[in-house]
């Protein structure tokens, strides 16, 4: 399975992360736009408005579970190109919408397909880096939906009033149409787990997934209510405007979009429980530090700290939950899922009545003490799991940890018994003492080994890699160029103005043209970055530390 422990490198990975951009962009706005679009299409107040929201958060909650169960029966790229129809046909019903019930309709429609959209994908993520890097995978992944939410909120607000929402809503419908054309390219994919037949009892792996769920959805709701509370305290008590907002959070934005693809270098040699304390440490620090610090420059700088630690975590997080998933990977995600949505779910109505009732200070300080509550929890929630990952950082990967995994996999997940049962027990005897589970051990431990062993599909040397890079750049300058003939068509060009004028007139400074410069920015130091591997050809640095 030498292919999936490189997902993103092969075909069929380029096609999911590609489905990933085109849909989070128009998913990603339409979380800004729908409340504007319903207050001034619609007419609806802000009770109906907040039901609208809640129609389709809670259906999109009731759906996950499903959605899991779907990703591990059939072909997970399958079950997400469903999403991204019934993602394509919601969009279609908003810019179609004249009465509140066709919104309800595009709601409901909108829930369950990102239900389905991103339980499946995650689980695709998951299956394919099994046997290797799975934090690199997710990290790749979330990095692809960053960019998509980039490209979603330079269009908005280009187009937003030259052609107003509809405009906005078929080119997302046409975005997650893309998206879902994008998945169904290809053979059909063998059903997950069946190859093997490797696959634990749900409820084992259930039991054992829990505790970190229960991090998981009481961190994710004290940080969705600050982040809301946030945007108000910066809007209303500094008096800031809506494009002044987005340059406070321009640079942790930027960060969070560009680190997650290659956090892992860091997170892997680190192991699980570090990278995950370490994020919910930052966390607590970022909301005490908002309970002192109100000027926007403070602001901006907790908030790329931050931004930093969450693109470090949650792949660390995903990859952790299909790691512990006993082969049912789908199930697993959907828990997952289901268990952040619940949280930024209730966070922010929690978070507002504490502080209306007892002011700032003290949502900031219950924020942190929530995110300290988890930063001393999660190291029994991953002890929990049973995972042998974290205890073999401690010196380079050999014969004798590829042994202890698959041993430990055999004992957890053939066997069919708790991950605690036999954790104290010497694994030779257990293994001598079954001989179906020994021969699948030796099966399976060659088919790992194999899978590790270099080669020059999975460790392409110096000119591959210069290659590589190169033609990657020659797709990001592709889309930067676009970028800036759309800029340029709207008088938006920073760079434009600065090679014709020598600089921007006041009239014409807004979003767009921050947009304009800090991309150009980013493809600088990628042009940079991807010819320096011409230039002085090297090979990636080996993994064999994590």
């Amino acid at each position: 399975m030498s292919a999936g422990t490189k997902a993103p490198a092969d075909p069929a990975g380029r096609r999911v992360l590609s489905a990933a951009l085109f849909a989070s962009a128009p998913a990603e706005v339409l979380d800004f736009l729908l409340p504007l679009w319903a207050g001034s299409t619609l007419g609806a107040g802000a009770s109906v408005v907040g039901a609208l929201i809640a129609f389709e958060a809670v259906l999109s909650l009731i759906v996950r579970p499903l959605a899991g169960e779907l990703a591990d029966r059939f072909d997970q790229r399958r079950v997400a190109a469903a999403g991204a129809g019934l993602y394509a046909l919601s969009f279609a019903g908003y810019a179609l919408a004249d009465s509140l019930a066709v919104a309800f309709a595009a709601a409901g429609l909108g829930g369950a397909g990102g239900a389905l959209f991103w339980v499946a994908l995650r689980a695709w993520t998951g299956q394919r880096a099994q046997d290797g890097d799975g934090t690199s995978a997710y990290g790749k992944l979330l990095s692809a939906e960053g960019q998509g939410a980039f490209v979603g909120y330079l269009v908005a607000f280009s187009l937003l009033e030259r052609g107003g929402y509809p405009l906005l809503f078929w080119l997302g419908s046409a975005a997650c149409a893309v998206a879902m054309a994008s998945l169904l390219r290809g053979p059909r994919q063998e059903r997950a787990g069946a190859a093997t037949g490797r696959r634990e009892r749900w409820g084992a792996a259930e039991r054992r997934l829990l505790p970190l769920m229960a991090v998981s959805a009481v961190t994710a709701a004290a940080e969705a209510g600050l982040w809301m509370l946030l945007l108000l305290r910066l809007q209303a008590d500094l008096g800031l405007s809506p494009n002044e907002i987005a340059l406070v959070f321009a640079p942790g934005f930027v960060v969070f979009v560009l680190l997650p693809a290659h956090a892992h270098h860091l997170t892997d040699r680190l192991g699980r429980t570090p990278a995950m304390v370490t994020s919910f440490a930052a966390s607590a620090l970022f909301a005490a530090g908002l309970a002192v610090l109100s000027t926007p420059p403070a602001i901006a700088v907790l908030w790329t700290v931050a931004a930093a630690c969450f693109a470090a975590q949650i792949p660390v997080e995903q990859a952790t939950v299909a790691a512990a998933s006993g082969g049912r990977i789908g199930r697993a995600m959907g828990l997952y899922e289901s268990a952040r949505l619940a949280g930024v779910v209730a966070g922010p109505l929690v978070m507002g009545l504490l502080y209306e009732e007892a002011g700032w200070a003290a949502a900031c300080g219950a924020a942190a003490a929530t995110s300290v509550v988890g930063a001393l929890v999660v190291p029994y929630a991953v002890r929990t799991l049973g995972l042998a990952q974290d205890r073999k950082k401690a010196g380079p990967r050999t014969g004798g940890a590829g042994e202890d995994r698959a041993d430990r996999e055999d004992i957890d997940i053939d066997t069919g018994g708790d991950a605690e049962t036999g954790m104290g027990t010497d694994r030779g005897t257990d293994t001598d003492t079954d001989t179906d589970t020994d021969t699948d051990t030796d099966t399976d431990m060659s088919e790992r080994e194999a899978a590790r062993q270099p080669s020059a599909e999975t460790d392409p040397g110096p000119k591959a890699h210069a290659r590589k890079e190169r033609r990657e750049w020659y797709i990001h300058t592709a889309a930067f160029a676009l970028g800036q003939l759309v800029l340029w068509a709207l008088d938006s060009s920073w760079l434009v103005w600065q090679i014709t004028d020598g600089g921007v007139p006041g009239e014409q400074r807004g979003p767009l043209v921050w947009v304009g410069r800090i991309w150009l920015t980013i493809w600088v130091i990628d042009t940079i970055w991807s010819w320096s591997y011409t230039v002085w050809p090297r090979e990636k640095k080996p993994k064999s530390s994590s």
